[in-house]
């Protein structure tokens, strides 16, 4: 799995696509966050904006190979394996992001009177919880189940849409936390364990459904 982790990942640092994503992020960050602002309620809004932008690296991964270097890494390394690397890439990449972003955060963020080390943590979860729900979004949303580009974007923005208003979605539930934590005063935020843990459950159905299918298909 290691090599064809690093394998996924040279083709999408080669491919170039992960630039678009990067830069539809970095403008959503600069035009929602300022220097001074709450850092719990800029967190939040961090982690949010990861969710479509996972799905669409994720969607990148799983369709970056040409069909033929595909069906080459299917077999040496078998459909699902070679499926799961992909989606793991798209996930690792958007984490990096997220990662980098709640670091800026926290650097030009006013604490508002919380522990910074609380902080930090419970946007850190926020950011594995939602780029978790993203890549859940972007698997579903991509070959083989969805290899149109057209319906692709479709299905993914009304899946990263509905992770946001869907009050069980563990996004929203992770991201209204540090929200509802921000004001002074308020509690200090806790770590959404139940949020994490349904976004690891939701991401690894959907992961594990499309790495079957893939499986499948090549059967």
């Amino acid at each position: 799995m290691t090599a064809l982790l690093r394998y996924q990942g040279v083709l999408l640092l080669r491919s170039q696509r992960w630039i678009a994503p990067f830069i539809v992020y970095a403008g959503f960050m600069s035009i929602g966050i300022r220097p001074g602002d709450r850092t719990l309620d800029s967190l939040g809004y961090a982690a949010a904006g990861l969710v479509p932008v996972t799905a669409w690296l994720v969607r990148i991964c799983a369709a970056a190979e040409p069909t033929a270097a595909r069906a080459c890494t299917a077999a040496a390394a078998g459909p699902a394996r070679a499926h799961a690397a992909a989606l793991l890439t798209g996930l690792g990449a958007a984490l990096l992001t997220g990662l980098l972003a709640a670091a800026y955060t926290l650097l030009v963020g006013n604490p508002g009177g919380h522990a910074p080390g609380t902080a930090a943590l419970a946007g850190v979860a926020a950011v594995v919880v939602c780029a978790l729900t993203g890549a859940a979004v972007g698997a579903v949303c991509g070959p083989p189940l969805v290899p149109a580009w057209g319906l692709a974007v479709l299905g993914a923005g009304l899946g990263s849409l509905l992770a946001w208003v869907v009050s069980v979605s563990p996004a929203r539930v992770a991201v209204t936390a540090l929200v509802a934590a921000a004001p002074a005063g308020a509690a200090e935020p806790a770590l959404p364990a139940g949020a994490l843990a349904g976004a690891l459950l939701l991401a690894g159905a959907a992961g594990a459904a499309v790495c079957l299918r893939a499986r499948a298909g090549a059967a």
